[in-house]
């Protein structure tokens, strides 16, 4: 039987590092540097500060924990195991296999207790922000006098690979900016990455110095491997400070307690093998021939944290319970919230309060302005920001003010000019709960977002991306502002839907879904310049947007010989010449197509009812790359399209002299009648 240190907090720490790289080995595959190396301060924040509740893992005030540094999801996963969540020693033992709850990195649809889905480094350190954010603005909206209904913290465990990356430093600073005293980064400093020593590389920044700078709280706790009091005592520390948030720099050695690898890369990403596995659990004082073992006393002791944790849970049923007497219809909304519900009367109010038009111009952009404040309206948990963008995006709720610490309860998040951050504190504003947050910044752009996108849609997370000055009518700023592939590259992102409206219409619907999609991430993609409102929209823009793609203008005299199909602003350039070759005699259908995926996803019947496959003759028109289109044009049709990039000049010079005119599209459409055989068929 294993002989317990004096030290039972020890031996706990022990057996999470014994229980990580025995898992590790198991799979022959994993990163065991890290739990052995931060297995100290994980221990002493779950332990000793840490509010949360395994039977609960939902709860709403239950204090939020992300490992950002996600190779080390095995920590994770034995403190998740040895605190009572339903994740059992089986579970341990299928680390990194198939369909097991205990994935490579940490995934939020995977296994119970994870906040986060961690891999790309900083990600996670970003989402911890978002949650930050999502706290304080609970706490301004509903607390009151006497009735603390959210009142918790918001932990993230980081390594060096996570200082290292940009997204961490925007997000940092966006931290400090908002003085989000309610959060608490603990940095596993151990000089190591994968490659070999840090100092390869990042040796000459002072981290404490540039946070410090960015108006964090900085503390250091320079014997991490065994000072479990000194890195309690840093936490509550961080928790005493209202005012910014904290970074805790805890030295540790990676690898701690391999006799021949701790301190060295080695220790990083590779299991220990058989013969440094049996040396490592004789350093730390644990019988090698025990595998996956766990002492009763340390089970016990591990309990006791979670009985600490459970009495704070308690105290704060009792607080809901008051709350709900005092307060029963915010109660409501509160719960509401927290369940990812919209209002009841959502469909009745949209159907009432969306903005419609009838006639004129309008840019997507200007309407998506007028569409987000009728939803801010329906929908108080909606809330977000943009890239110092908001006067070009509009994306700005009117009357409601600027988030930040004399503001809890304010929906307009500043982000400053930080893409990489704001689309991953987006996501940790979803992963909290309780809020529906938008992202904003010029389309181009998005390629800075794409990370966090990909794991919005990977995690189905609502995120919803506006993003605008869709295509090359941007004009004089010339190619570096003037997106042709983003499309094409975006819509190759399994589960993100991408909705590119045709007017002013079709932008307030691509918005009502966009809130009405719960387990998927929506990028509205928006116009600069003013596109006429297009007959037949308001009526026909709700079911066709929500479908994907419909028909907007029908043939005339018949059945279509040949279909133009059209994105954006490109559906009035299609009209246009619909209107044309109807005068030479030829039968067109227009189809507007905002959303690819969504048109996808319908029937087989509504497909062929939009696009009939007897028509072969189409012309795809789209101010973007060509890619993908030939899955709805087919072997007979020709794609209007962009594949290379704009120039500086006025909008519709630019457009013209790349083909998107009338003449164009006529010819287009006759080219693929010929190759139809003539008349389409």
């Amino acid at each position: 039987m294993q002989t317990l240190s004096q030290d039972l907090d020890l031996a706990c720490v022990n057996t999470l590092r014994t229980l990580s790289i025995d898992a590790i080995q198991k799979a022959n595959s994993g990163h065991p540097g890290l739990p052995l190396g931060a297995a100290p301060m994980a221990f002493a924040l779950w332990q000793h500060h840490l509010a949360h509740d395994p039977r609960d893992p939902a709860w709403p005030d239950r204090d939020r924990f992300v490992l950002s540094a996600g190779h080390g999801s095995m920590l994770l996963y034995s403190l998740l195991h040895l605190t009572g969540y339903p994740l059992g020693m089986d579970d341990l033992k299928s680390f990194r296999q198939w369909h097991s709850r205990t994935p490579g990195h940490p995934e939020t649809f995977a296994t119970p207790g994870v906040e986060a889905t961690t891999g790309p480094l900083g990600q996670g350190a970003a989402n911890s922000v978002g949650m930050a954010m999502a706290e304080r603005m609970l706490a301004g909206r509903f607390n009151k006098p006497g009735h603390k209904l959210v009142d918790h913290y918001t932990y993230a465990l980081l390594g060096d690979g996570c200082m290292m990356e940009g997204v961490t430093a925007e997000a940092a600073s966006l931290a400090g900016q908002h003085k989000l005293g309610k959060l608490i980064w603990l940095y596993d400093s151990n000089d190591v990455s994968l490659d070999g020593p840090t100092s390869l590389s990042f040796s000459v920044e002072d981290v404490a110095a540039r946070f410090r700078a960015y108006g964090w709280q900085v503390q250091r706790v320079e014997q991490g491997d065994t000072d479990l009091a000194g890195i309690s005592r840093a936490i509550a520390a961080a928790k005493a400070e209202s005012n910014m948030p904290s970074l805790i720099i805890v030295r540790t050695t990676i690898g701690y307690g391999s006799p021949s690898k701790q301190g060295t890369c080695e220790a990083h990403g590779s299991p220990l093998g058989t013969d440094e596995l049996a040396a490592t659990k004789r350093a730390l004082g644990w019988d090698p021939a025990l595998s996956f073992h766990v002492p009763a006393q340390a089970q016990e002791h591990f309990r006791a944290g979670v009985a600490r944790a459970a009495a704070v849970r308690a105290a704060w049923d009792k607080t809901r319970e008051a709350y709900a007497k005092a307060y029963p219809d915010l109660a409501r909304e509160f719960d509401r919230r927290m369940a990812g519900e919209l209002p009841e009367d959502f469909a009745a109010r949209c159907e009432r309060e969306l903005p419609r038009w009838e006639s004129g111009a309008i840019a997507t952009r200007d309407a998506g302005g007028k569409a987000l404040n009728a939803l801010a309206a329906i929908v108080p948990e909606l809330c977000g920001g943009d890239a110092d963008l908001s006067s070009s995006t509009k994306t700005s709720i009117a009357g409601e003010g600027d988030h930040g610490l004399e503001h809890p309860s304010a929906r307009n998040v500043r982000f400053g000019v930080r893409e990489h951050a704001m689309g991953a504190i987006g996501n940790g504003l979803l992963y909290h709960g309780g809020v529906r947050p938008f992202v904003s910044t010029f389309f181009v752009f998005a390629d800075y977002m794409r990370p966090a996108v990909r794991l919005a849609a990977l995690c189905k997370l609502p995120l919803v991306c506006v993003w605008t000055h869709d295509s090359v009518a941007v004009g004089e700023d010339g190619p570096t502002h003037q997106p042709v592939e983003q499309l094409a590259s975006l819509r190759a992102m399994h589960n993100l839907r991408v909705v590119r409206p045709a007017d002013a219409n079709e932008t307030a619907q691509a918005w009502r879904l966009a809130l009405e999609s719960d387990a998927a991430p929506v990028a509205l993609v928006l116009s600069r310049q003013k596109l006429e409102v297009l007959p037949g929209t308001a009526t026909k823009a709700r079911e066709g947007v929500a479908r994907g793609a419909y028909v907007l203008s029908e043939a005339e005299g018949g059945q279509p010989e040949v279909l133009l199909i059209a994105t954006g602003s490109e559906v009035a350039l299609a009209l246009a010449a619909q209107k044309r070759l109807s005068g030479e005699g030829r039968r067109a259908r227009v189809v507007s197509m905002p959303c690819w995926s969504s048109f996808a996803a319908q029937d087989a019947s509504y497909r062929d009812a939009v696009l009939p496959p007897g028509v072969r003759a189409r012309v795809s028109i789209e101010a973007g790359a060509s890619f993908g289109w030939e899955r709805w044009i087919g072997d007979c049709g020709v794609a209007l399209a962009l594949d290379g990039y704009g120039a500086s000049a006025p909008g519709e010079r630019v457009l013209a002299e790349l083909g998107f005119t009338v003449e164009r599209v006529v010819q287009a459409a006759k080219a693929s009648l010929a190759s139809a055989g003539g008349r389409g068929a």
